[in-house]
């Protein structure tokens, strides 16, 4: 796995992560101006997944690394938002598994099928 292809996997995460939150404050006619202090437990939570998956080994496995990256950054988040003060519904809940598993493990599965596809359509070496 080339390092840029680490870079890029961690970058879109987080860009997901980002775009998770956004999109929460905003169909709560919040601004962005407070992004940051929505986003931060769910990217500490992704962190942590990077970090105890060592998730830079296959950044595109969806199922060992996407699984438990999307487990790490919903159940991390949830408690560090807990942690910090901020409320935990079970509705928001339900939303942010759901959000965050379409968005972290979506990715990696239409890379899954992009790689499948273009392995198939690479002609066999003479």
């Amino acid at each position: 796995m080339s390092r840029q292809s680490i870079v890029t996997a961690g970058v879109l995460d987080a860009a997901l992560v980002l775009l998770f939150a956004a999109i929460g404050r905003l169909s709560h006619g919040e601004t962005l101006a407070g992004l940051g202090v929505t986003a931060w437990p769910f990217l500490g939570g992704l962190i942590i997944g990077w970090l105890l998956l060592r998730a830079w080994r296959h950044p595109l496995s969806v199922v060992w690394t996407g699984l438990g990256i999307w487990i790490a950054t919903v159940a991390g988040g949830l408690l560090l938002r807990l942690a910090g003060g901020q409320g935990v519904q079970l509705s928001f809940a339900i939303v942010t598994t759901i959000v965050l598993g379409i968005f972290l493990l979506g990715w990696r599965a239409i890379a899954a099928l992009v790689r499948r596809t273009s392995r198939k359509r690479m002609p066999a070496p003479a």
